[in-house]
């Protein structure tokens, strides 16, 4: 009985001891499995947007993104950002860098030199097309360089309807054609010919516009410097070259004698030109005078 009463007590023992290890090891596993639940929180909390990234079986999207963000400098922000457009296989279609000139003054330092200060505010407005897949890398690249993130939006639409009825559209155009074609030659069949044609261009036009925007998408940025910048311009005094030329005395002189010599010939030219006018007023007042004369 003693020993019956040793041995199940072992046996407890070693029971209780493996159901301690594989209480340990599930424990160990669960931790595992939730510090690789958190690494992928991590992950998904990193990437720049769900929507940039989005894919659903069955749908296509067509995917703009819009970015408003202040950076250091501009300029460098700019070529950062046409590197990362060209390293992703996308393209530049525009970039309108500029600086705005908030005020400026012009400060002499001697007789022939002077200084231009501006203050500026650099900006640029860009629109850049990207690969779809590619979206996500883009932003993310774009957002490396921002000092502030004023706004951002991402939008992806939805087209498979779309894109469904531009093939339905496209089989009813094909449809139509051959009915055309069936059809007696005359004016109508040439005129609903050309019309269907048309029609047909037009709706080729709009499937490739639309496979165009679902493998590239556009992203408009603008970026500017939230400091003014300051620029020194070494530039020439004009007030002490404006004051050396102002006034010549002797050439004035010169001047007004030959203007005043001008003006004498060209009255005399305009008593010429008058000189009937001249005679009759002389006439008459030599008259008016005798007249007078004889009275008294």
């Amino acid at each position: 009985m003693k020993t019956t009463y040793i041995k199940l007590s072992l046996a407890a023992v070693i029971l209780s001891c493996i159901y301690s290890c594989k209480k340990g090891e599930v424990a160990a596993n669960d931790l595992e499995a939730y510090a690789t639940a958190d690494s992928s929180a991590a992950i998904v909390s990193d990437s720049i947007s769900s929507v940039a990234g989005m894919q659903v079986k069955d749908k296509q999207f067509i995917k703009t993104a819009d970015v408003n963000m202040e950076v250091k400098d501009v300029y460098n922000a700019t070529i950062a950002i046409e590197k990362s457009v060209k390293e992703l296989g996308g393209f530049v279609t525009n970039s309108n860098l500029r600086s705005n000139v908030v005020a400026q003054d012009t400060y002499n330092t001697s007789d022939e030199e002077a200084m231009l200060v501006k203050k500026y505010q650099t900006e640029n407005s860009m629109q850049v097309r990207v690969p779809t897949e590619k979206l996500d890398d883009l932003l993310t690249a774009i957002n490396s360089n921002k000092l502030f993130l004023n706004s951002r939006s991402i939008n992806a639409e939805d087209v498979t309807a779309n894109i469904k009825y531009s093939e339905l559209e496209g089989k009813r155009t094909e449809k139509t054609s051959e009915e055309i074609n069936k059809l007696k030659t005359n004016k109508d069949k040439v005129t609903l010919n050309n019309d269907n044609i048309a029609e047909g261009n037009l709706q080729k036009l709009s499937s490739m516009n639309m496979a165009d925007h679902l493998k590239y998408s556009t992203v408009d940025i603008y970026i500017k410097e939230p400091k003014l910048r300051i620029a020194e311009i070494a530039i020439t005094n004009t007030n002490s070259i404006d004051n050396k030329y102002k006034y010549n005395f002797i050439y004035d002189a010169k001047d007004g004698f030959v203007y005043g010599f001008y003006l004498i010939q060209r009255i005399i030219v305009a008593l010429i030109n008058i000189w009937p006018l001249v005679l009759i007023a002389a006439a008459i007042i030599y008259f008016l005078r005798k007249r007078k004369s004889s009275k008294k």
